[in-house]
């Protein structure tokens, strides 16, 4: 079996936590691969030589049967590791050495049994529907995917005005600071923070969430994920951007997007002992009685 691991150069881990990560390989008879920038930030920290035939670049490339990617970090790693993923249609995993992690939901602290999971094979694997967005971008590109989300927002004071259409049918201009289009996986991230609901990431459908609407009584709107969702962008003082996930991409006023369910969802494997909500009420501390 095969582990395809991620993880991003500036992640703070210790050497002592590197090599139980790489001890554990060695322990349950994984062949691996790395990517290069984390090659070295292992070679540096923990003085562990990757092999050249061990070390891939850019995106994953095809992989033998049974493959997982293992993404080490936090929830910002995961969304870089599914776009290292390309076309390729492997499980993905979240080892937790961020913050909040929603995604990355396994803890660092196990690493033993996370792995032992692994070859044993008890993972739960759930298909995560993904965004994909075509329209003006800065440069020509085949439409691109996202997770968690799409975001139209402002940069700099002043206000912008996002029309957005349901299927042909307008919706609201939005005027503020923006708009994003979240995926139920996304509706605990950027989608949260704005005022959107916590949505079980097995549900059918999308939200757009207003980012700090000029009109009080402007709210969330959840709509199936057969639909197809139009942006379009007035920006009369201020500058804007896009970005899907974590990608930001400058635009001009008078762009407009296009976002649809993707064909294919990613598949992110999680340990048969986590479920949505266990993760939903530890992460948001909900079982603390604040009372005392």
């Amino acid at each position: 079996m095969k582990i395809i691991l991620f993880s991003r150069p500036q992640l703070a881990s210790s050497a002592e936590e590197l090599r139980q990560l790489f001890e554990a390989l060695r322990l349950f008879g994984f062949d691996y691969a790395l990517n290069a920038e984390f090659a070295a930030a292992v070679h540096d920290t923990a003085g562990i030589p990757v092999p050249e035939d061990k070390i891939y670049a850019g995106t994953v490339g095809a992989q033998p049967a049974g493959t997982i990617m293992v993404c080490y970090g936090g929830d910002g790693t995961l969304l870089e590791g599914v776009h290292r993923l390309g076309d390729q249609s492997l499980p993905v995993m979240g080892i937790n050495a961020g913050h909040l992690g929603f995604l990355t939901s396994a803890p660092n602290s196990g690493l033993h049994e996370i792995f032992e999971r692994i070859a044993s094979r008890q993972l739960t694997v759930e298909a995560r529907t993904l965004l994909e967005v075509a329209g003006d971008f800065p440069t020509p590109a085949e439409p691109l995917r996202a997770l968690n989300e799409f975001t139209v927002q402002r940069h700099g004071a002043g206000m912008i005005s996002v029309e957005t259409y349901v299927d042909a049918q307008m919706v609201a201009t939005y005027h503020g600071d923006g708009v994003v289009v979240s995926t139920p996986t996304g509706s605990t991230a950027y989608s949260l923070s704005a005022g959107g609901p916590v949505v079980a990431p097995t549900c059918s459908c999308f939200v757009i969430t207003p980012l700090a609407p000029h009109n009080l009584t402007m709210r969330p709107v959840v709509v199936p994920d057969t639909s197809v969702i139009n942006l379009r962008i007035h920006a009369r003082h201020a500058d804007t951007f896009v970005t899907l996930d974590e990608i930001a991409r400058p635009v001009v006023t008078g762009a407009s997007f296009t976002v649809r369910r993707a064909e294919k969802p990613i598949f992110l494997a999680v340990p048969h002992n986590i479920s949505f909500y266990d993760t939903l009420r530890n992460k948001m501390m909900w079982g603390i009685d604040i009372r005392s």
